[in-house]
């Protein structure tokens, strides 16, 4: 798996990621988002990061028969995007398996279709989000259980804080997408938001990287468990409304989402290097 050099190496890291390190003496750096000299190479390096987000979701044991889908813009096309053909399992996909369709459903490149709800629903929203470069969505089991309750994530645990006023609500369950009006409508409850839970579905979250899109799933869905847990054993206290935004902006921003997926990215090229074939 071929990993540029992060950019910016050599200048101080952003405040609210310095705030979270002790004193870093002359040369010492955090990873940081990598850039690019080209659209070739930037695309090889999502369909990588793709690739890998699949086997992540995996691993974590995310799938649930032809379900779920995580997509990324291609650099040089914005209105064409990157996603997993269609019955092919997360554990075993590579880079050369992505398949590229546009925002109508057209397959541009590869050899297998489409899931129709993963076009339906991830067209819609990088439609309505310029900014969303990635999106994920799975059928999660702790993620669907919690989706079942109608309600949002409350200001629980610090992880959960990442969400804080920055997730919405679709209660409008219809069955399978298959329709792009509704695609419409969970973009709409979306809004500006990182992420969306789906009542009776699931979790969809975006993100500027498909690293950042990932995090936001991940840590959702453990959010999600972490609040069943907690309302089964009894009332959970809830972090104050004032706290809860601060510790939003110490690890709700884009740059915290993708840094915070980092170890799992490494550790999944380390064990799959497979994936960038």
């Amino acid at each position: 798996m071929s990993i540029p050099p992060p950019s910016g190496a050599g200048t101080p890291p952003p405040a609210a990621l310095a705030a979270a390190v002790g004193p870093l003496p002359p040369g010492v750096t955090l990873p940081m988002p990598p850039s690019f000299d080209s659209p070739a190479a930037e695309r090889q390096y999502r369909k990588e990061q793709l690739a890998a987000g699949f086997r992540l979701f995996g691993r974590f044991g995310f799938s649930e028969g032809v379900a779920g889908h995580i997509t990324v813009r291609d650099p040089e096309h914005p209105d064409r995007f990157w996603v997993n053909p269609f019955g092919m399992p997360f554990s075993m996909i590579k880079a050369s398996d992505l398949i590229l369709v546009d925002h109508e459903g057209t397959l541009l490149h590869g050899n297998r279709p489409v899931n129709r709800a993963a076009f339906v629903i991830h067209s819609q929203v990088h439609a309505a989000r310029p900014d969303a470069v990635a999106a994920a969505h799975a059928h999660s089991l702790h993620g669907k259980a919690f989706s079942s309750l109608g309600v949002t994530l409350d200001p629980l645990t610090q992880d959960a804080c990442a969400f804080f006023e920055d997730h919405g609500l679709y209660s409008d369950y219809r069955g399978v997408v298959n329709e792009a009006d509704e695609g419409k409508r969970i973009a709409a409850a979306l809004g500006t938001h990182k992420a969306v839970i789906l009542q009776n579905h699931g979790l969809l979250t975006v993100g500027q990287s498909v690293a950042e899109a990932v995090w936001w799933f991940v840590t959702m869905e453990r959010s999600c468990q972490a609040q069943l847990l907690a309302m089964a054993a009894g009332t959970p206290k809830h972090i104050d409304r004032e706290t809860a935004l601060i510790t939003h902006g110490q690890v709700g921003s884009h740059l915290a989402g993708w840094f915070q997926a980092q170890p799992l990215f490494q550790q999944i090229a380390a064990t799959d290097p497979d994936l960038a074939g």
